[in-house]
């Protein structure tokens, strides 16, 4: 359609490729215009894939486009969302934000001085299960709850990136975890954290309003393992969220939403500074395993 917005892709890795690709050149309310990667060849075959030109220069994408979705290792994005603010791009950022908490202020600070529209991939908030458990966990008065993600991505496989070998389930699994908790609870106001980012990590989070959630997330895991799961307990009863039950909707539904801002409708929630308070609860539990 003609008032698709053209978006520009940063990363030709697996994520990419099965996610974000597709997504975005599948439309009607966007339109790939065009990939760059660290990796010439590997930006030229996934934009090839799709119809979509291959940039040799970070900047002739940005000046192909209207908005910039990031598809890279969280230090990698950190520094180019930033320069993708600074051109005047609308921004679709992976989780987390950055390798580290000044790097995440720094991204979140350059696209709050530029203005721009920015939405965070928190893929799962996306969905309609996810949505109608939210909506449940409101009405339930909740006082606690629980979450668990377990994964084998240690073990090898596409996913088993070099960021993600070094910080383990803090950063990648984390996120979701806390941000589902948080936005079922209420934001959350305190962590403490005990265990290994490479083993079995334990988190318990302090809500306002006085609930209080446990997580538990690793990717040391082997073998078939159950899908992660959020619950909520409340003086009305209680919901659980089990990422069976997601379907593919989400990351369509996120597209859709982060084009209509793009184009004037109602700004993100989870935007970049949502993603910045997410990490820098992730960066006080960080601190304190080091310590």
């Amino acid at each position: 359609m003609s008032d698709s917005v053209a978006v520009g892709l940063v990363g030709a890795g697996p994520w990419a490729g099965m996610v974000h690709a597709p997504a975005l050149a599948a439309g009607p309310s966007t339109r790939l215009a065009g990939v760059w990667a660290r990796r010439p060849e590997a930006s030229a075959e996934l934009a090839g894939k799709h119809g979509a030109p291959s940039f040799a220069r970070i900047e002739d994408l940005f000046d192909a486009c209207e908005a910039v979705a990031f598809s890279v290792p969280p230090d990698v994005q950190a520094g180019l969302a930033a320069r993708a603010a600074q051109a005047g791009k609308a921004v679709l950022l992976e989780k987390p934000l950055a390798m580290d908490l000044d790097g995440a202020r720094r991204v979140a600070g350059a696209i709050a001085e530029a203005g721009v529209v920015s939405q965070m991939v928190f893929t799962l908030r996306y969905s309609r299960a996810a949505r109608a458990f939210l909506a449940r966990a409101a009405e339930l008065e909740p006082f606690g709850g629980y979450g668990s993600f377990v994964s084998s991505v240690l073990s090898g496989g596409p996913f088993a990136t070099p960021w993600r070998l070094e910080k383990g389930a803090l950063l990648d699994l984390g996120p979701h975890i806390v941000d589902l908790l948080d936005a079922s609870l209420g934001r959350v106001a305190g962590v403490r954290a005990h265990g290994d980012p490479l083993g079995w990590l334990g988190l318990t989070l302090e809500h306002e309003g006085g609930a209080v959630s446990q997580a538990s997330v690793s990717m040391a895991g082997h073998g078939e393992l159950p899908p992660a799961r959020v619950e909520v307990y409340g003086r009305n009863g209680h919901a659980q969220l089990d990422w069976s039950q997601l379907g593919d909707d989400a990351f369509a539904t996120m597209v859709s939403e982060f084009a209509a801002a793009v184009r004037g409708g109602p700004k993100p929630l989870l935007d970049a500074a949502h993603g910045l308070r997410i990490q820098e609860v992730l960066a006080a539990a960080e601190a304190q395993l080091a310590g």
